[in-house]
């Protein structure tokens, strides 16, 4: 594994809220850089890259790292793009762990996917580790019912994960498309195994296709069985895994009662990765690039509160300022896994690959991320299953 930056990392704010993801501090702004010398710094690396570099940034970055984004988007556009840029060298993901190497699946064997800071991962994939995939496939099959199991996994998993499902004739979905992921699945079987985020998978069966509450399950990775009966498993149509995102899933009924309360006319926009009751009190429901276009066609003078990451609702703000946009709730921060990749971070990974760590020529590629092949094959199997969906 690479040597981490002895740079310093950011803190998020002062004060701290105990029910915060662990990490996160709150309520307080970012501060600006700590020397003012880095934003010029990673100018020049990225200038004298030039076509060999190409930078991709997720919509959850902080500003001071979006701004040496070549494209920003969410993560399975944002692969597609390097994806397309088979003359770029190297591809620095500011992102987390999970979409460097969707990138470095779908990217060519010449080129290297960098990650600023390794520690960027994501709380939502780390909830479905392989081996209790495993674990609870074997189980299915105990039962006599992993014939009739279709595993779709969302884009926000592993690589592992991903290769699990294509192994086991399943598909990757987005949130953009995971209705036409799980019509194609329910075409091949009879019951989808859902990963990782319950709250996708339950949000998009019950709103989206008409199904019950009743024939959603959740599997519990930490019991035995998953704390199902095999009736249950029997009886359910979805069987949903126990993960969530730990921004998504802060949000709550309560949130939208009081934002409503405090905003009147608000519009309340939210992403399907929020609890079902979020969800069926909000106006809007979509993709992150759902919540964009829709803050592009709103009429001006509207009041929007929405339910994601606060960097993108901040950043919203600021390009629609003829809208009043404001933040769902209160207290619920920045996603701290995105927040890994900060501009010291950044600027360590461009200024290596620009020149070796003996000062010679030729750059050091720091924080690679690589997928074993058998791995790559069968994710990209799983990943071409979603882009042949009608």
């Amino acid at each position: 594994m690479a040597t981490q930056t002895g740079l310093p990392l950011f803190v998020l704010g002062s004060g701290a809220d105990p029910h915060s993801e662990k990490g996160v501090e709150c309520p307080g702004e970012l501060p600006p850089a700590s020397d003012p010398g880095l934003v010029e710094r990673a100018r020049k690396a990225k200038e004298a890259l030039g076509d060999r570099l190409f930078v991709l940034g997720h919509h959850y970055q902080r500003d001071e790292v979006i701004q040496f984004a070549d494209v920003t988007g969410d993560s399975f556009k944002l692969a597609q793009q390097a994806a397309a840029r088979p003359e770029a060298e190297y591809i620095v993901f500011c992102g987390v762990h999970f979409m460097a190497e969707s990138a470095d699946i779908l990217t060519g064997d010449a080129q290297k996917v960098v990650l600023p800071d390794l520690a960027a991962g994501c709380s939502m994939a780390d909830m479905a580790t392989f081996d209790q995939v495993e674990e609870c496939w074997d189980a299915l099959e105990d039962a006599g019912l992993a014939g009739q199991v279709i595993p779709v996994t969302y884009m926000n998993s592993s690589a592992d994960i991903k290769a699990f499902c294509g192994r086991n004739r399943g598909a990757v979905c987005t949130s953009s498309n995971a209705r036409r992921a799980l019509d194609w699945a329910f075409e091949q079987g009879g019951k989808v195994l859902f990963l990782p985020d319950q709250h996708l998978g339950r949000n998009t069966a019950v709103l989206e296709m008409g199904m019950s509450l009743d024939d959603c399950v959740v599997w519990n990775p930490h019991r035995p069985g998953g704390g199902l009966t095999r009736e249950q498993l029997e009886r359910a149509r979805m069987i949903l895994w126990r993960g969530h995102c730990s921004v998504h899933g802060r949000f709550t009924a309560e949130s939208v009662d009081d934002v409503r309360a405090r905003i009147p006319g608000v519009n309340v926009l939210v992403h399907p990765e929020c609890r079902h009751e979020v969800v069926l009190k909000a106006d809007h429901v979509g993709s992150t690039e759902h919540i964009i276009r829709t803050l592009e066609a709103a009429p001006a003078g509207s009041s929007w509160a929405i339910g994601t990451e606060l960097n993108l609702v901040k950043r919203l703000a600021r390009t629609f300022p003829d809208k009043n946009v404001s933040f769902l709730d209160r207290t619920v921060c920045y996603c701290s896994t995105m927040n890994r990749i900060d501009l010291p971070h950044l600027v360590w990974a461009l200024e290596s690959l620009v020149t070796r760590e003996d000062g010679a020529p030729g750059g050091a590629v720091v924080n690679q991320i690589t997928v074993d092949d058998d791995t790559a094959h069968w994710a990209r199997v799983a990943l071409d299953r979603m882009l042949a969906l009608p």
